[in-house]
């Protein structure tokens, strides 16, 4: 690691996800004013800490943000002897240390084993010497344990995958006592994000990922075919933008807003599911679309609730909530609360945040568990 180098402006008052003035002049259904719909507030338990060390803190960092449950994920430096030391004089291995992450997660969200899972499948726990191109003891794998409950679930965590059968060498992971945690310079944090093209080229240069593929590929293809939530996450940015159109880019990532009656999926009559464009998690079902006659595509409610968040916005001059995928973080629309029954919501979302799969391609999409949702109802 040490070879590391460091308008659609949309969103016109005429053109808001269900404003009524748009309503009325396409001759469809008033179904109310934006102005109307109140966040509601979302509970989170106290926050917990979990320390990792996986090699390179930029891929670590980038594997757990986005995670649901996951609060903050900062890159830093612990386990040595020097007090606040740079990010040179790690990497030079002269301070003990080891480049790691330290996690702020919510425990009633997701639990410690669970993040243990996740950072078994970014690194070599075989390699005592550093993790794939960085090689140094400052690049070495360990589990720092901030209770005797995380130590005991390290361990065992630890142990089953030992027992798996899956390496032909010993662990060489460490499970240590947390110590200080150095947070490391700005420029580091989310580097994924800032510096994506640089990433993107260490990232896969580096060996990583053709080692998680071959290691773990098949693991996390079912984990996909059965909605886990480790499977979904945000791409860099430079492969956000290469992979969506100008306009899923500006709505998605830039919180705009595309023609009402003009997109893809506002008539939309076709069985199936809606997932994020960006990250491929399960949002909506078209079992429960409906025709709000705002030109945008309306649902009663999520296919999967713990898909999506919601977030006041105060844009435009009235307050509204937002709706957010979780782990794409992509912008979707917003939730009011004039829809039809059962649930008298209505989540009107751009075509532009979502990728419709029909039901006869949901097994060879990978989300076959959502099959059951179209079988004919038993009388």
């Amino acid at each position: 690691m040490a070879m590391r180098i460091r308008l659609l402006v949309l969103g016109a008052l005429l053109i808001f996800c269900g404003h009524a003035v748009m309503a009325a002049e396409a001759g469809k259904q008033k179904t109310g004013d934006c102005a109307n719909a109140q966040p509601r507030a979302r509970m989170k338990g106290e926050p917990a800490k979990a320390t990792f060390a996986g090699g390179c803190f930029w891929c670590v960092e980038s594997a757990f943000e986005g995670l649901p449950g996951v609060m903050d994920v900062m890159s830093g430096y612990t386990g040595g002897f020097k007090e606040n030391p740079s990010y040179d004089e790690v990497s030079a291995g002269v301070t003990g240390h080891l480049e790691a992450v330290q996690i702020s997660f919510d425990p009633s969200v997701i639990t410690y084993p669970e993040l243990l899972d996740v950072f078994w499948m970014q690194i070599d726990p075989t390699d005592g010497g550093g993790q794939f191109v960085d090689r140094g003891a400052q690049y070495k794998t360990a589990i720092f344990y901030h209770s005797d409950e995380q130590k005991q679930q390290a361990e065992q965590s630890k142990a089953d995958l030992a027992a798996s059968g899956r390496y032909t060498k010993p662990l060489a992971t460490d499970i240590l006592k947390a110590s200080a945690f150095y947070r490391a310079e700005e420029y580091h944090q989310d580097y994924y994000q800032k510096e994506s093209l640089h990433y993107q080229q260490y990232r896969s240069n580096s060996g990583r990922d053709a080692y998680i593929e071959k290691t773990w590929g098949k693991e996390m293809k079912e984990k996909k075919s059965k909605g886990d939530a480790g499977t979904y996450g945000k791409p860099p940015d430079a492969a956000i933008r290469e992979k969506l159109s100008p306009l899923q880019y500006q709505v998605t990532q830039r919180k705009g807003t595309e023609p009402a009656f003009d997109n893809e999926f506002w008539d939309n009559q076709r069985e199936g599911i809606y997932v994020d464009v960006v990250s491929g998690e399960p949002l909506f079902s078209s079992r429960d679309k409906f025709d709000s006659g705002t030109g945008w595509p309306s649902f009663t409610r999520p296919l999967e609730p713990d898909n999506v968040t919601e977030h006041r916005d105060s844009s435009l001059f009235m307050e509204r909530t937002e709706v957010r995928s979780r782990h794409g973080d992509s912008h979707l629309g917003h939730v009011f609360t004039d829809g039809p029954v059962p649930t008298g919501l209505r989540y009107c979302m751009n075509s532009a945040s979502l990728r419709f799969i029909p039901k006869e391609d949901l097994e060879k999409e990978g989300y076959g568990q959502y099959l059951k949702l179209f079988e004919p109802k038993a009388k």
